[in-house]
Formats: C-alpha cells, sequence, structure tokens
C-alpha cells in the first residue's frame, strides 16, 4: 500500500476494548496498528488476513460476523471454528480452499426443448444463459446454453473455478480464450471444445458476433474466482500439467477421426475428454448414418445429450414420445429403456458423460 493511496476500516461496536484487544491480537493474529486515547483507549485499530478493523467504543453498528479463511483451520484459534469475541462479533474459522462436494445425482428423464421459450437471463460478462436442465438432477450438474449477441471484446478478467468438472464446447460462430500454461490465445470454432480442468486460470477475450457456446459444470453449484496477480498468456509453461488429475483438453473438429458410436447406426467423433480426465466424463459428437436404432438402456450416472442439427423422436420406457430439434436437450437416467427414433439424415448430437466409461446394452 503506497503512502497516499485511501485505506478503508471496518467499524465494530465495543464495550471495553480492553477486553476485546487480546482476543483479536491474541487468539485471532490481529496486528495492533493504533489505539487511542492512551488514558482510556476508547477505540483500537487492527489489521490482519486481509481486513482492517475498528473497534469503537459506543459505535452504533452491530457486531456482525468475521469470516477467516485459512489453509490450516485446525491450527487456527487453537482449533476452534466458531468463535464469540468479548463484543458479541461471531467467529468464522473456515477453509481458504474448500473442496468441491459434488451432491449424489437424483435421477430423472429430462426433456428442455427450445421451442418451450425457456427464458434467457443475463449472467456473468454480460452473456445470456439458458438452462438446460432445470432440476440440475439434484445439483450434481449444470448444463447451459450460453450466447454473445454483440461480437468483439468479451468484459472477461483471469478468473478459475472451483469445480470437478467443467466443458466448454463451441456450438456456433467463435470465440478467442487465453488459458494458464497452454501459451497465446486459443480459438474455438463451431464444434471445437476444451475442458477446463480445476482451478485453471483462463480469459475470455475476443468473440464473433451471435456465438453460442454449450457449457457443463460439475457441481451445479460452483465458486467463480478471480485471480488479480495472474497475467495471461503466461508462455508456455507445461501443456501437460494435470490439475487435480485432469489435463487441459483442446479438441479440434477438423482434426477428429469418426468411429462407430455406442448407439447403432451412429458415428461419433470423440473428443479424448476421458482420457484427459482419467475417466472423470467424456464427451462425444455422434452423427446419424442409417438403419434403426435399437431400445437400449445404459449404466451411465449422468448422461446428457443437446440436439446440434437435425431432429429425432426420443421413446423412453413409460414415458411419452417427444419430438425433438435443433436447441433440445435430453438426460436419461440409468436403466431407462429408449430408442431413438425416426432420426433425421442429419441429425447430430453432443453426449456428455459422467463417468467417461459406461456400458450400454439392449433393452
Amino acid at each position: 500500500m503506497t503512502l497516499n493511496e485511501p485505506q478503508a476500516e471496518i467499524r465494530v461496536s465495543t464495550q471495553d476494548v480492553r477486553d476485546d484487544l487480546p482476543f483479536f491480537t491474541q487468539k485471532l493474529g490481529f496486528r495492533l496498528e493504533s489505539i487511542f486515547p492512551a488514558d482510556n483507549p476508547a477505540v483500537v485499530v487492527l489489521s490482519g488476513h486481509g481486513v482492517r478493523l475498528r473497534l469503537e467504543k459506543g459505535a452504533p453498528d452491530p457486531a456482525g460476523t468475521l469470516r477467516i479463511l485459512t489453509d490450516d483451520p485446525a491450527g487456527f484459534a487453537d482449533g476452534e471454528t466458531m468463535l464469540t469475541a468479548p463484543n458479541g462479533m461471531k467467529i468464522e474459522i473456515g477453509p481458504r480452499n474448500p473442496a468441491v462436494e459434488i451432491p449424489k445425482t437424483e435421477h430423472a428423464f429430462v426433456v428442455r426443448r427450445l421451442r418451450d421459450q425457456a427464458p434467457w437471463v443475463i449472467g456473468r460478462a454480460g452473456m445470456h444463459y439458458r438452462d438446460l436442465v432445470p432440476s440440475r438432477l439434484g445439483g450434481a450438474i449444470i448444463a447451459s446454453h450460453i450466447r454473445i449477441p454483440d461480437g468483439g471484446p468479451v468484459p472477461d478478467m483471469v478468473h478459475y473455478h472451483a469445480v470437478g468438472f467443467q466443458l466448454i464446447f463451441c456450438y456456433k460462430g467463435w470465440v478467442d480464450v487465453l488459458y494458464e500454461d497452454q501459451g497465446e490465445q486459443i480459438r474455438l470454432s463451431a464444434g471445437d471444445c476444451v475442458i477446463q480442468p480445476p482451478e485453471i486460470r483462463h480469459r475470455v477475450m475476443y468473440a464473433s458476433e451471435n456465438i453460442e457456446v454449450i457449457e457443463i459444470g460439475v457441481p451445479a453449484e460452483h465458486i467463480t474466482l478471480i485471480d488479480h496477480e495472474m497475467t495471461l498468456p503466461n508462455g508456455k509453461g507445461d501443456p501437460d500439467r494435470r490439475w487435480q488429475g485432469q489435463k487441459f483438453v483442446h479438441h479440434i473438429k477438423d482434426q477428429a477421426t469418426w468411429q462407430p458410436f455406442r448407439v447403432p447406426g451412429f458415428t461419433c467423433r470423440d473428443t479424448g475428454i476421458a482420457e484427459g480426465t482419467q475417466g472423470v466424463a467424456g464427451v462425444q459428437v455422434a452423427r446419424f448414418e442409417n438403419g434403426n436404432p435399437p431400445a437400449l438402456r445404459h449404466d451411465c450416472d449422468i448422461l446428457f445429450t443437446f440436439v446440434m442439427e437435425g431432429s429425432m423422436t426420443l421413446q423412453a420406457e413409460g414415458q411419452e414420445a417427444k419430438t425433438l430439434e435443433v436447441g433440445d436437450a435430453f438426460v436419461i437416467p440409468p436403466g431407462l429403456a429408449t430408442t431413438y427414433e425416426n432420426c433425421s439424415p442429419d441429425l447430430e448430437l453432443l453426449e456428455v458423460s459422467l463417468p467417461g466409461v459406461f456400458q450400454t446394452t439392449p433393452a
């Protein structure tokens, strides 16, 4: 902090600063910055853990709650996680980087159709979001259809996500993105995708007009954090680095090879994401070739599909047949017999599975 830079203080009421001073300095590790008047202290200013507190006798402010995050909660404040200061302020001690907890999947058969006019909402950096799995399967996953109407620079900053898995699939247009340890900016064109391993720093730079992407995040509710210190690009770094076991994967449509899909009558291009995530998730783009696909079941925990081109009828055991078109999405729970019927010649599907490897069997 420079000499002339403004300082901010959080004012907290106290009845007697002499009671609160040892609690904040000895128990919580704050540093004493000033105290006055000397003969009968009524104001104490303390600093520590990224905040500056002004304890002021008789101030009209409520006590409030102070949260302190540390890499070693057990070694802080004698291991206590909930404390109360003499002035009544509540103190919560927690981990600086809590482990990502993925809720147990609440399995359900889900169909989300674009023509049903699901609302678009404005989210981070002015992007428009459409929720493709409203129930989020009990919080296990979020699937978003995202669009940026205007092209040009994107008002983004270097950030990262506390996630278990995250996919960015460029559906339409193109977008330029910078990633930690991956060199210069990467252009994702329609049909390309990347996975953003947990906590990899990145920044969206430019986008074409009317770009659309499909984003998958696990769990549904996860934290986005801003990194004010890192500048991207940061050089090549270590392109083979792993973040919590996952490598950065950049799949390019024009370099892909096609192979048989798990559903007879389809071929697919595998993105390499199952290998890159060590089996956490798999991503494939499948297109219809010919024939009449049979009824199938699977044992995958989460199986999400987005219709990118063409149309089909989804027939699920015990459910009314669903006619699906471009922009529609569906989730098939494990064990449910389903059939892809009336497939148009141009049908193309984006399939995301968690885990990356699972079994498909005839129904």
